[in-house]
């Protein structure tokens, strides 16, 4: 895996970025009556309260240019490589990974796209 670079203002626009497409999502769900996510923002943080108690949490990690995905089946690391932030773990895409996540944890099928 190639990691790029990134100055702290570009990790913070791109990640807050990330963080902004997710509660996009989220709302435009919620708003179509899709699926009953509720989303609570502070800062760096996004949480994802789901109808049966779960959650998950999307954390910024700037001292290590980092989003951290945290959900019911474990915490995962993501790294900006140029084009995507990828697992650190696993090579996984973040919109890949998290659209995984939320359908678990939803019950029913939803992908983010990432955007372009």
């Amino acid at each position: 895996m190639t990691i790029s670079v990134l100055s702290d203002s570009d990790y913070h626009r791109l990640a807050s970025g990330v963080l902004g497409t997710v509660e996009a999502q989220v709302d435009q769900w919620l708003d179509q009556d899709v699926v009953d996510i509720d989303t609570h923002r502070t800062g760096g943080l996004l949480e994802l309260s789901f109808p049966n108690g779960s959650k998950i949490v999307l954390n910024m990690q700037p001292p290590l240019h980092e989003i951290w995905l945290a959900a019911r089946d474990g915490g995962f690391h993501f790294r900006f490589d140029g084009m995507h932030w990828v697992g650190t773990r696993d090579g996984q895409e973040f919109f890949a990974s998290l659209s995984r996540h939320v359908s678990a944890q939803a019950g029913c099928a939803l992908v983010f796209l990432q955007p372009v």
